[in-house]
């Protein structure tokens, strides 16, 4: 196809959209504005870029954790946060898109809670940008979604992580396995999690799945928020246990100081 023709399809489409959010207004899911386009995701064009803005900036080149502290820049190359420092995590290499912003937390929400299937698929469209960025960190053999326990999967119907993961996978041109890790212990009842509460809940709570292989592999583990890192801690450890060699972490939205102020949004989160 030459690029006229490609041009005037663009432009079919952009007219598409235009009529379409005139014939058929809708709030916009994050801010109830009406939208301004047609696209499947149900956000406007402010929402939409609002979304797309990446993490500042240097970050700990373990776990992607922003660092702000000049101090922290200049003691390390390549620099490190305290817990990285630490050795606190399991995991290799992890990366966020963006921050845990009120807009980002809606957005996941909305995927999490009313499977808007399409946004699955943006979401993992924008962590290939991010997997782009980081080649040799992200090289892996298969990509595994963080699973849900059976009975929160029996109740929602479906695993959020897995509506990133499997069209990330495609994308990518690495293997799936959604079947290769297990959570065996559910969350406790309790709505809101401490710092410590939450280590002590995913701590051995997840496991490979009965003749399931990683002997040898490159993992890149999907998740929707990097909290703590508890949970990618925990299954790494668990995919490490059964012989993998490198684990690598990718999730959407990374919680920051700031963005736990989210009440609202954080007890719904917690709720997982």
């Amino acid at each position: 196809m030459d690029r006229f023709s490609v041009s005037v399809r663009s432009q079919f489409r952009g007219i598409y959209a235009a009529l379409a959010s005139l014939v058929f207004p809708a709030p916009c899911r994050i801010c109830a504005r009406m939208l301004d386009t047609g696209n499947r995701i149900p956000f406007c064009h402010a929402c939409l870029t609002t979304l797309t803005q990446e993490l500042s900036q240097p970050q700990c080149a373990r776990c992607g954790r922003p660092i702000v502290s000049t101090a922290v820049i200049e003691s390390a190359s390549p620099p490190q946060c305290h817990l990285c420092r630490l050795a606190t995590y399991d995991f290799d290499f992890v990366r966020s898109f963006g921050a845990y912003s009120p807009a980002m937390a809606r957005a996941i929400l909305l995927l999490k809670y009313t499977e808007i299937t399409p946004l699955g698929s943006w979401f993992a469209h924008q962590l290939v940008k991010l997997a782009k960025q980081n080649i040799a960190e992200f090289a892996a053999d298969v990509v595994v979604p963080v699973p849900l326990h059976p009975s929160r999967l029996r109740e929602r119907g479906y695993n959020q992580a897995e509506q990133i993961a499997r069209p990330l996978a495609r994308l990518l041109g690495i293997p799936f396995r959604s079947y290769l890790l297990v959570r065996t212990r559910p969350r406790p009842d309790k709505i809101r999690l401490t710092h410590r509460e939450r280590w002590e809940t995913v701590r051995g709570a997840y496991a490979m799945h009965q003749r399931a292989k990683v002997d040898k592999m490159c993992v890149l583990l999907v998740d929707d928020v990097f909290t703590t890192g508890a949970t990618l801690d925990a299954c790494s450890r668990a995919l490490r246990g059964a012989g993998a060699v490198r684990v690598a972490g990718i999730t959407v939205a990374r919680a920051l100081p700031s963005s736990l102020a989210l009440d609202a949004a954080v007890m719904v989160q917690d709720q997982e």
